[in-house]
C-alpha cells in the first residue's frame, strides 16, 4: 500500500446522528430514483452505481453460499494471508475487543476466513450473516468496507446509510487491502466493524497502519528467503556455462552469470525477472529474452538462456476485466507468455493500442497524466516496460511493433 490520502467516513466536527439521519435520506432519494439532496463521497457514490447495475436488492442484498468447514481451511491454506495473522491480530485484535468492534480477514475473492474480536459484536454479526466462509463482496452484499476496498484498492471506511443494504446501516466498517510485496498481488483485506455508534474517523488510520506493517513482514520475509536462495545460487552458477540466472518463484533474481548481466539490460542481482503466471520445469519463452530452459531449486527456478533465435510476436492481449489485475499475454509462433503488468503500464499499453499509429512522449504524458509537459516520467515508464515485453514496442514513436495484432478486453484502467 503507498501512501495515500485517507477518506475517513464521518466529517470533522460532524454530529454522527444527524450524519447518519442525512444520509439515510441519500440512501432512499438513491434507490428512489429521485433527486439527491446533496452528493455522497465518491467512494460511496461509483460503488451505489455498480451494485445498482448488478440488482442487488436494498433490503436483503443476494444470496451468497456459505463455504463449508473443508473449503474454509483450504482457501485459508490458499490466500497467502495466514503468515500475517499474528502482527493483524496483535495490532488490532485487543482495540477491537476493547472498542466493541470484530476483526474481519478476507481473501482476495471476498470469503470472511478469519473473525475475531468481541463476542456480543460477533452475535450480531451472526444474525447478519457476516460469519466465516461468507462472501462479503459488493456484488453479494452491495455497499461495504470490504467489498468497496476490494473494487477501489485502497483503504476505505463505510459509516450507516452508506451501505447499500438496510440490514448494515447499523454499522461501521473500516477496511485495508493488504497486497504481496514480492509480485503486487492482491492477498486480501483486513477490516474492523462495529455498531454505528462506535464510528471513529482514526479507526481507518489505524487499520491501514496495521495493514502496512503486515505488508513489511511479509517484505522482510522476502528479502531472507532470497539471501538464503543466494546461498545455493552462487556456488551453482560459477559451475554453469553461458547466460544463466537464479530467481525466486516469482521471479526477483538472487544472482546471475556475468554473461547474463552484460547480455540482457536490467538483470541485475535485486531486479525482477517477468516469469508468466505460471511457470514450471522445462522449456521457457520470455518476450525481451527469447528461448530459455528452466530447472527447478529450494525456492526457486535456475533459468539458463538459451541462443536459438525466437520468431517474433504475432499477437497481443490486455486484459483489463478485472478490476486492479492487468494481463498482458504475448503470443509467440509456438508458445506464449502471460504476465501481470503493473495499471500504470496497463495505461501505457492501452494508450498504444488506442494509437496504433504511435505516441511521442508528449502525447503519452497527456494520455497518463493529463500533462503533456511529463515526458521524463513517461520515458521510463516506456523503458521498464520494454525490459518486460521486449520488441513489441518500439519508439520513434511509441507504438507497437509492426505486423502485431493487438486486442484489449475491459476499459482503460486508473493509475
Amino acid at each position: 500500500m503507498g501512501q495515500q490520502h485517507l477518506e475517513a467516513a464521518l466529517p470533522v466536527g460532524v454530529d454522527p446522528r444527524r450524519h447518519a439521519r442525512a444520509l439515510a435520506r441519500l440512501h432512499e432519494a438513491t434507490i428512489a430514483g429521485e433527486a439527491l439532496p446533496s452528493a455522497p463521497r465518491s467512494v460511496i457514490s461509483e460503488s451505489w452505481s455498480r451494485v445498482q447495475r448488478l440488482g442487488i436488492d436494498p433490503d436483503r442484498g443476494a444470496s451468497s453460499p456459505i463455504l463449508d468447514a473443508v473449503e474454509l481451511e483450504e482457501r485459508r491454506r490458499e490466500s497467502g494471508l495466514a503468515p500475517l495473522l499474528p502482527i493483524l491480530r496483535g495490532g488490532l485484535l485487543s482495540l477491537a475487543e476493547q472498542a466493541a468492534h470484530i476483526m474481519v480477514i478476507v481473501d482476495a475473492a471476498g470469503h470472511v476466513l478469519w473473525r475475531d474480536g468481541s463476542v456480543p459484536v460477533r452475535r450480531r454479526a451472526d444474525r447478519l450473516g457476516f460469519v466465516e466462509g461468507v462472501d462479503w463482496q459488493e456484488e453479494a452484499v452491495g455497499t461495504n468496507a470490504i467489498g468497496t476496498a476490494l473494487v477501489a484498492r485502497r483503504p476505505v471506511q463505510v459509516y450507516s446509510a452508506e451501505h447499500y443494504v438496510r440490514a448494515q446501516h447499523d454499522w461501521t466498517c473500516a477496511a485495508a487491502p493488504l497486497h504481496d510485496p514480492r509480485d503486487g498481488r492482491l492477498l486480501g483485506v483486513v477490516d474492523l466493524s462495529g455498531s454505528a455508534s462506535t464510528v471513529h474517523a482514526t479507526t481507518l488510520a489505524l487499520v491501514d497502519a496495521v495493514g502496512r506493517l503486515a505488508e513489511s513482514q511479509l517484505r522482510t520475509t522476502h528479502l531472507t528467503d532470497l539471501e538464503r536462495l543466494r546461498g545455493i545460487a552462487v556456488p551453482l552458477l560459477a559451475k554453469v556455462s553461458g547466460r544463466a540466472l537464479v530467481t525466486d518463484q516469482h521471479g526477483w533474481i538472487a544472482t546471475t552469470t556475468p554473461s547474463a548481466i552484460s547480455a540482457a539490460t536490467g538483470l541485475a542481482a535485486a531486479g525482477r525477472l517477468p516469469l508468466p503466471v505460471s511457470v514450471g520445469p522445462g522449456p521457457l519463452w520470455l518476450p525481451a529474452h527469447g528461448h530459455c530452459v528452466v530447472e527447478p531449486l529450494p525456492g526457486g527456478w535456475l533459468i539458463r538462456m538459451t541462443d536459438s533465435e525466437a520468431a517474433p510476436p504475432t499477437r497481443v492481449s490486455l486484459d483489463l476485466r478485472i478490476p486492479g489485475e492487468p494481463v498482458l499475454t504475448v503470443y509467440g509462433s509456438a508458445s506464449e507468455w502471460t504476465h501481470r503488468v503493473s495499471p500504470r503500464h496497463a495505461q501505457l499499453l492501452y494508450a498504444l493500442a488506442a494509437h496504433r499509429n504511435g505516441c511521442s512522449a508528449s502525447q503519452l504524458s497527456s494520455e497518463l497524466f493529463g500533462d503533456a509537459t511529463r515526458t521524463v516520467t513517461v520515458r521510463a515508464e516506456v523503458s521498464r516496460l520494454r525490459r518486460i515485453v521486449g520488441g513489441i514496442i518500439v519508439g520513434r514513436p511509441y507504438r507497437f511493433a509492426d505486423n502485431l495484432e493487438v486486442v484489449v478486453h475491459g476499459s482503460a484502467v486508473a493509475g
